[in-house]
């Protein structure tokens, strides 16, 4: 029997954090279902990454589409014998990473679609944000060897982890746990891993609360 208090657990963070690894532990742990994002479904995702102005707007609305359609399929059938849902993203991801990779006319259009699509889904009893630094991340990236990521630089990865920031401090209706992680293992090592379940164990205000942890 789980010891989280949280039916609905979303782990969010920067590419490369480790978000579908923690989700997949803690889907095990807590035996809920899983809302996880299929990158390998984008075609435009290796077309932007070789040319992101000419591609920004295709792959972040092949993103926001399908995760849409996800969202609705998975938030809107509730399963009444597992009432845990552990997911790696916010529907409010696609317009964070679309503030960063789009042009001002487009964003508005963009902002206009999500706001339509936007209305229909709860907000996670938590949010936990995992915070890693830029060489972390391009190392991790470079390790699981997706090809069409291997272009990513640093200055993209701080781009994305600025909007991020801009958006989770104004978060007031639930609780964001962001945790520091630096070089924190928690798939390798069983006891960093432990950690975060207590952590998870906490009940927390509403609002942002930061921790800093490590090996």
């Amino acid at each position: 029997m789980s010891s989280i208090p949280y039916n609905y657990i979303c782990i969010e963070g920067n590419i490369g954090s480790g978000k579908t690894s923690l989700v997949e532990l803690l889907a095990q742990e807590t035996q809920g279902r899983m809302i996880l994002e299929s990158f390998a479904d984008n075609p435009f995702l290796p077309l932007f990454y070789q040319d992101p102005e000419r591609y920004a707007f295709t792959v972040e609305l092949f993103f926001m589409t399908e995760r849409y359609k996800q969202l609705q399929k998975d938030l809107a059938s509730p399963d009444l014998f597992n009432k845990y849902i552990v997911s790696d993203y916010l529907f409010i991801k696609s317009l964070l990473f679309a503030r960063k990779n789009l042009g001002t006319e487009e964003y508005k259009l963009f902002q206009m679609l999500f706001s339509v699509m936007n209305n229909n889904f709860q907000s996670p009893d938590i949010l936990v944000y995992l915070h890693r630094d830029t060489p972390y991340l391009l190392d991790n990236i470079k390790e699981r060897n997706r090809t069409y990521e291997q272009e990513i630089e640093a200055d993209y990865l701080l781009k994305i982890q600025n909007s991020y920031f801009e958006y989770l401090r104004n978060i007031t209706s639930y609780p964001v746990l962001i945790l520091d992680l630096k070089d924190m293992d928690f798939v390798h090592n069983r006891q960093n891993y432990e950690t975060l379940k207590f952590l998870l164990s906490k009940e927390y205000l509403p609002g942002v609360h930061r921790m800093s942890l490590s090996n």
